[in-house]
């Protein structure tokens, strides 16, 4: 008796959720791992293949599905439902990460030519230093401000963060050369 009161008391080891589909958008399930999102903006994919992680279409929106128990299962789900929302916005509305150039030694030159940007003269340095840039992010420079945009949120962030980190400055005292690109500003919404 003991065996069969195991058997009914065990917890399933997955958890499921339906995570509903806001107006406007279109949500294609791909395979069992991955979705596609249409919006206004475009399109976006997204796999998550090693989250353990199975999607499928519901009658309310989209049916998540992550094996395992515990704490890690309660993680996962906020990280999908986090990450599609966060699709959600980009085909809707965009993402805007704003950078400040603060020169106060040499004046620096940046220019973006084709999928790279180009930082001249950073602290008189002779030789370029060369940011690659993500397809579907847009840079501008306007003035002392450098103007990262797009829909997946992901690579907008990882662009802002690779210009930040090109500038860094090393082995010199920071409280004196202030010099680099550093983001001060993230919205919702694509600037012109």
């Amino acid at each position: 008796m003991s065996g069969q009161q195991a058997q009914a008391t065990t917890r399933p080891k997955f958890a499921e959720e339906v995570v509903p589909v806001p107006e406007g958008v279109t949500v294609e399930v791909v395979d069992p791992v991955t979705i596609k999102v249409k919006g206004p903006l475009g399109e976006l994919v997204k796999s998550f293949r090693n989250a353990g992680i199975r999607i499928s279409m519901a009658e309310g929106g989209l049916l998540v599905r992550v094996y395992g128990r515990g704490k890690r299962v309660d993680a996962m789900m906020g990280t999908f439902r986090a990450t599609f929302r966060n699709m959600v916005t980009g085909v809707t509305k965009g993402f805007t990460y704003r950078l400040k150039v603060v020169q106060t030694h040499f004046p620096m030159n940046l220019k973006v030519q084709g999928d790279r940007l180009v930082i001249e003269n950073f602290i008189g340095e002779r030789y370029p230093r060369v940011v690659e840039l993500v397809p579907g992010v847009k840079v501008v420079v306007r003035g002392e401000d450098v103007i990262v945009t797009g829909i997946d949120k992901e690579a907008v962030g990882l662009v802002a963060g690779r210009i930040e980190q090109a500038t860094k400055i090393r082995r010199k005292d920071l409280r004196k050369f202030l010099d680099g690109i550093y983001v001060y500003q993230k919205t919702v919404g694509i600037e012109k």
